[in-house]
């Protein structure tokens, strides 16, 4: 499924749930799924922010993907894991956004996506930006990690719905 395609999903599925639901947190320490989507966005509009800069970049980059960074290429997606991130880095999500709210913020992500889905291939590939985990990264594996990204909180998306009271 394409990046886009699987975007629209995720932003078409926001009508199923009642503001309740978005907020509703099972525990103290799991999010809601209005905090994954949340996430969500925020990390998209990192990585195409990375993408961007690469874009703007004059010197290229030699160094290139660390070992993880590497195997998360090769297999075409995050393995299926929980990947809990440093404190510094685990700020809770935003938890009070409206369903509304959430569709004009994931509106924003696809038409970033689908701004420079035709263009990200003509980036120079040796202009690169530095991911703390993976190693240095050009414009389409930063395109691409959006995809993979979101493809990884599948899983979660499901045992956060499997939580709901319906």
């Amino acid at each position: 499924m394409s990046e886009l395609k699987l975007i629209n999903t995720y932003k078409n599925e926001l009508q199923n749930y009642s503001l309740e639901q978005l907020r509703y947190k099972s525990e103290e320490t799991v999010w809601s799924i209005g905090q994954m989507y949340d996430h969500l966005i925020l990390v998209a509009h990192e990585y195409l922010d990375n993408m961007d800069t690469c874009f703007t970049l004059n010197d290229e980059q030699p160094l290139g993907k660390t070992e993880f960074g590497k195997h998360l290429y090769k297999i075409g997606g995050f393995p299926p894991i929980k990947i809990k991130l440093p404190d510094e880095l685990n700020t809770p999500p935003n938890n009070s956004d409206s369903k509304d709210d959430l569709i004009s913020r994931m509106d924003q992500v696809i038409l970033r996506l689908s701004q420079w889905a035709s263009k990200v291939d003509n980036i120079n590939p040796n202009y690169k930006v530095e991911h703390g985990g993976f190693g240095w990264l050009n414009a389409r594996e930063w395109y691409d990690l959006v995809g993979m990204h979101f493809r990884h909180h599948l899983r979660q998306k499901d045992e956060l719905e499997q939580r709901l009271v319906k």
